[in-house]
């Protein structure tokens, strides 16, 4: 079984938290947010642990958490913190581990480095969220080929969102990357209508097989 997998988004707020708190509920796994940005309301580790049914031991604490909902690296600027890399070692541990990047692949950590770069440095499978709305088709392949440049493993596209068969199979046909499945907004999101959402949406065997 994949022990460690990376979710990022093709952009801010494509819905992937919630996608990553489905993941790790399935998995029966750990989930970690390295950086968290904007610490007014619930925080992404928070919506994890109410929607993915874990022991709140299994949210594992963020190496940053930064006052202001901005890009990590202003946001860290502002509290006077410096991110560094080295600090972003991800824990190696006995049951399958969710990591959450912040927004798309590019977000700066710092004046220079981006999320894209430790993703580099970790070479671990990334699933990639991608809205199923106007401009999405832009923003994956984007993001596919920056993934594919630098030799990073994607597992696979997790839609979110309405059915757009043609933009789904347009996407999956320029990319050759797999679809891993669809995960519709949900009305009423509850840890149970996530959990019924990804069993139904997703080939939960593609996603938990080996690295």
């Amino acid at each position: 079984m994949t022990q460690r997998i990376v979710i990022t988004g093709t952009d801010t707020g494509v819905g992937k938290t919630v996608f990553a708190a489905g993941l790790a509920g399935l998995l029966d796994g750990f989930y970690w947010k390295p950086v968290q940005s904007g610490l007014d309301g619930e925080t992404d580790s928070e919506v994890v642990a109410r929607l993915a049914g874990l022991p709140s031991e299994r949210v594992l604490p963020e190496a940053y958490r930064l006052r202001s909902p901005l890009s990590p690296h202003r946001s860290a600027e502002i509290d006077g913190v410096a991110i560094k890399a080295a600090d972003l070692a991800f824990p190696v541990l006995p049951t399958p581990l969710v990591i959450e990047g912040s927004g798309g692949l590019m977000v700066p950590l710092n004046r220079r480095t981006r999320f894209i770069d430790i993703f580099a440095e970790w070479r671990l499978p990334v699933i990639l969220c991608a809205r199923t709305t106007l401009g999405t088709i832009n923003h994956t392949l984007l993001s596919v080929e920056a993934l594919r440049a630098r030799s990073i493993p994607l597992a696979g596209i997790a839609f979110i969102g309405d059915e757009m068969a043609d933009t789904q199979r347009t996407i999956v046909e320029f990319s050759g990357a797999p679809q891993l499945g669809r995960l519709p907004h949900l009305d009423v999101l509850t840890g149970k209508t996530l959990r019924d959402a990804m069993v139904a949406g997703f080939a939960f065997a593609s996603i938990a097989g080996g690295d």
